[in-house]
């Protein structure tokens, strides 16, 4: 992907609006924690890896523009940027996972003036940036090893460029598949409510020329049983300790379809989306957006005005139905607590 999900720009943070995509292609500026903090509420952002990013980068916003306050309340400033970015979205265990390493790098360098801090946090962040892309170029190499000249992959939500920093975890497996000359079929499924898969999936990989066929959710079942589907490839936002994996509202239903027709169910997922604090699926929490993702999209509602809506962002798919997990430290078949462990 030639468009950047996010960069640093005259000292700003300047982010893909990915709600407006594929029809617009803007950056919008931030300066702060908190304005951060909003666009990856509001979705400006997007994907685990990104968000932990972006939040990253929120931190060393906020120590950049408190700079010049006077120290004690230097350090209320940053503790009240650490607690806005961890509210803004509750399941991605990458943005708890960069905050807890800009917070490490706060606190071993809290004695020195701020400027000199706010120095420090930017480097981390271009760092946690830099790594992003080197983790995806890695597990992409790995899981094109399990990929086979000619297959057809089933996606859903959108775990790619976009997603992150840079090259994508799922689409960065498929993307290094085609790089050593293999060629790979995808099917998108459109991903209900927020049409990332329809809106960005899509656009990613018909940017860079990957043959893609753009599928409705509950189309995934009836390719797989006339055998167009030979894998699935998705990302996670958060892994349990015991290998269950939170990703995109309707990624269980695909596994079980999966596992259903003995198609491989694979999930692409850098060692920061492994949260070993949490023992089980059970226990990720599930974010509840707006009504008004279910009810229309932007300016057409088809739902009647008092009609109840549940709307989780996500689901939990059970370790059980996962074939394995692609790392930047290799594949991990079957996962279980003691692999993951090992990983570690």
């Amino acid at each position: 992907m030639t468009v950047e999900t996010l960069r640093w720009r005259n000292n700003q943070l300047e982010m893909i609006d990915q709600r407006c995509l594929p029809a617009i292609i803007q950056f919008l500026s931030y300066s702060d924690a908190q304005t951060v903090a909003e666009g990856i509420q509001q979705m400006v952002v997007r994907g685990a890896p990104a968000i932990g990013v972006a939040a990253a980068y929120g931190i060393a916003l906020e120590a950049q523009k408190c700079a010049t306050l006077p120290r004690e309340k230097f350090a209320e400033q940053m503790v009240q940027a650490f607690d806005v970015l961890a509210a803004s979205r509750p399941t991605a265990v990458n943005l708890f996972w960069a905050l807890n390493r800009m917070r490490d790098r706060f606190s071993v360098s809290s004695t020195n003036d701020n400027v000199f801090v706010a120095r420090l946090l930017l480097e981390e962040a271009h760092a946690i940036y830099h790594e992003d892309i080197e983790t995806n170029k890695k597990m992409g190499a790995f899981g094109a090893s399990i990929l086979d000249d000619g297959m057809c992959i089933l996606t859903h939500c959108n775990a790619g460029a976009l997603a992150t920093a840079g090259h994508g975890t799922a689409l960065g497996v498929i993307r290094s598949a085609v790089a050593e000359g293999k060629k790979i079929t995808v099917f998108a499924d459109e991903t209900r409510p927020f049409l990332q898969g329809a809106r960005l999936t899509a656009w990613e990989l018909s940017e860079d020329g990957i043959d893609t066929t753009l599928i409705t959710d509950n189309m995934a079942g009836h390719f797989m049983k006339i055998g167009t589907i030979d894998a699935v490839i998705v990302g996670t936002d958060r892994v349990s300790a015991n290998g269950d994996v939170a990703n995109k509202i309707g990624t269980y239903m695909v596994a079980v379809l999966a596992k259903e027709h003995d198609i491989p169910f694979y999930v692409a997922c850098p060692l920061s989306t492994i949260d070993l604090s949490i023992s089980s699926g059970d226990d990720i929490p599930i974010e509840e957006r707006s009504s008004n993702e279910v009810t229309g999209y932007r300016d057409v509602r088809w739902a009647p005005e008092n009609v109840k809506v549940r709307n989780p962002s996500f689901d939990v798919t059970p370790a059980r139905l996962i074939t394995a997990l692609i790392t930047e430290q290799g594949i991990v078949h079957a996962p279980n607590e003691k692999k993951l462990k090992a990983l570690f």
